[in-house]
């Protein structure tokens, strides 16, 4: 009964190999997270400054030009979040609502030493929601 289970010779080994495929995966999404993360990070983040300079933008009191303000607003965030230089910002004032648009691509290196690249784009249009819209 034991010399059945005692000569497996093509059952023996691997185990090594197979512990050594399952860490390159790990490492692999890790590596992928660790590159990918930041940039989506930094996309949300800008879409909520985004949100706020308009929304702040329309609620200005005096002789503020608002456009201009959310201009403003909007290109700090651009710098504080790591934002490509070559993203295009447009913001447009239609009677009480102002609009934003950005967008920019931005390559993202998913696999190591550049083997494959993930072209990160980023096309978020912003209008003003909530009180202040209601006449």
């Amino acid at each position: 009964m034991n010399k059945a289970v005692q000569y497996r010779d093509s059952e023996r080994g691997s185990a090594g190999v197979k512990f050594l495929a399952v860490l390159a995966v790990i490492l692999l999404v890790a590596n992928a997270g660790y590159n990918y993360l930041p940039v989506a990070y930094n996309a949300e983040s800008l879409k909520s400054e985004m949100s706020t300079a308009v929304l702040q933008g329309i609620a200005m009191p005096g002789k503020i030009n608002p456009v201009d303000n959310v201009k403003v607003r909007i290109q700090k965030a651009m710098r504080q979040n790591d934002i490509p230089p070559d993203a295009t910002m447009d913001v447009k004032q239609a009677g009480n609502t102002i609009t934003a648009h950005v967008t920019y691509n931005q390559q993202v290196n998913l696999l190591p030493f550049g083997i494959y690249r993930y072209n990160y784009h980023f096309d978020e249009v912003v209008t003003p929601t909530g009180f202040l819209l209601k006449q």
